[in-house]
């Protein structure tokens, strides 16, 4: 007999291993890094249990700022069609006591079957785009005045999360970041300043590009961010450059990023620079 409550502590790593499973099986990860940093620190989350066992987990971020609530599903693959994601579904959705928006990374057929079950449709996608590192990108151009340095623990903190808010104030998934949201990333073994762009101009931080390189030797545009102020100069696309060049020089094989399909300048500059489509990351809500 299945049960739906909530995550306990002591089975966090039970949760993790059936996340790495799914992506093992599944050839994308369930859950965002967003919801995989949540699990590993022990925040409230639902889980399926059959005999005892964790068969499935879910991720919820309550409604904030005007936002819906939105969750992030898994279900163990030997564990699948047998009701286990429509429940959990009904319980994240009983939990956010009002309109849900649910990731499903990779635009499964069964993550899209579930949702057309449950009545929700596709409200939005965010494109992952890659190119080889080893093609040399452009040699980055700033503008009069601009200077690059790396990120500063301890130092730059505060200045980075007013630029991040101002410069994606219309995206709240990225605006809304708080100094904790930064220092759980600080705290990430990933993590590595030397690889933390920041774009100054008069002593003031306008603009940033953050990469990051994965477990498995991928690279990743992060965030690339430009201050308002600061708009017109080019520098999305030298920061882009910046961070392709530094990762290009660690030897990763490929670098990747994420971009709304929505955002069609951000998508072209990126093509652009010679990358292309490689997966898609879909989100479902209620009409």
């Amino acid at each position: 007999m299945a049960e739906v409550r909530g995550l306990r502590a002591d089975e966090t790593d039970d949760a993790l291993a059936l996340a790495g499973i799914a992506a093992a099986v599944d050839g994308v990860g369930p859950l965002s890094e967003h919801a995989m940093i949540a699990l590993r620190g022990g925040r409230p989350g639902r889980v399926v249990l059959e005999d005892g066992a964790v068969v499935g987990y879910a991720h919820l971020d309550p409604a904030a700022d005007g936002e819906d609530a939105s969750a992030e599903l898994v279900v163990h693959p030997a564990h699948r069609r047998r009701g286990h994601g429509r429940a959990l579904l009904d319980a994240v959705r009983a939990d956010a006591g009002g309109p849900l928006r649910v990731w499903a990374h990779g635009d499964l057929p069964a993550a899209a079957a579930l949702a057309e079950a449950a009545g929700m449709e596709r409200v939005r996608a965010l494109f992952q785009m890659r190119r080889p590192a080893a093609d040399a990108p452009p040699t980055p151009s700033l503008a009069e005045g601009v200077t690059v340095r790396t990120f500063q623990p301890g130092r730059d903190e505060e200045a980075w999360l007013g630029v991040n808010a101002r410069a994606f104030a219309h995206h709240p998934e990225q605006g809304s970041w708080t100094a904790g949201d930064l220092a759980d990333r600080e705290a990430e073994d990933w993590f590595d300043p030397a690889g933390f762009f920041l774009a100054e101009r008069d002593g003031d931080l306008v603009g940033f590009h953050w990469t990051k390189i994965h477990p498995d030797g991928l690279g990743e545009v992060y965030v690339v961010g430009v201050d308002p102020s600061a708009q017109g100069l080019g520098l999305g696309r030298a920061l882009t450059l910046v961070g392709l060049h530094h990762l290009r020089d660690r030897g990763v094989p490929s670098v990747l990023l994420y971009v709304d399909e929505s955002n069609a300048a951000a998508v072209r500059l990126y093509e652009s620079l010679g990358f292309t489509r490689h997966a898609v990351d879909v989100m479902y809500g209620t009409p």
